[in-house]
């Protein structure tokens, strides 16, 4: 289990109001529950519609739809962030 790992979060773009682009207001829980727990997190865009992914040393450890993160927050009682958060830490550190 990494203590402080670093975390590229991949986003792609999503529609909202008729709109489609990258947005990080979904992120916003799940970069504040990363880094209260060491983590620092790296944002890259991706065109990849409506993903969310984790990467850690170069491993994917974790995926999701970015609607299923709650908008905004500290991510705190969103369990979907919880997942996020132990995919991380559960992440193995001497994969490359």
């Amino acid at each position: 289990m990494p203590s402080s790992a670093q975390v590229t979060i991949c986003y792609g773009p999503y529609e909202s109001s008729g709109v489609v682009q990258h947005r990080t207001f979904r992120l916003q829980g799940l970069r504040a529950a990363l880094t209260v727990r060491g983590h620092q997190c790296i944002l890259k865009e991706t065109q990849e519609w409506n993903t969310v992914e984790l990467v850690v040393n170069g491993e994917l450890v974790f995926t999701c739809h970015i609607k299923q993160l709650e908008f905004g927050g500290d991510g705190k009682l969103d369990p979907v962030c919880k997942e996020a958060v132990a995919a991380v830490e559960n992440a193995d550190v001497n994969r490359a």
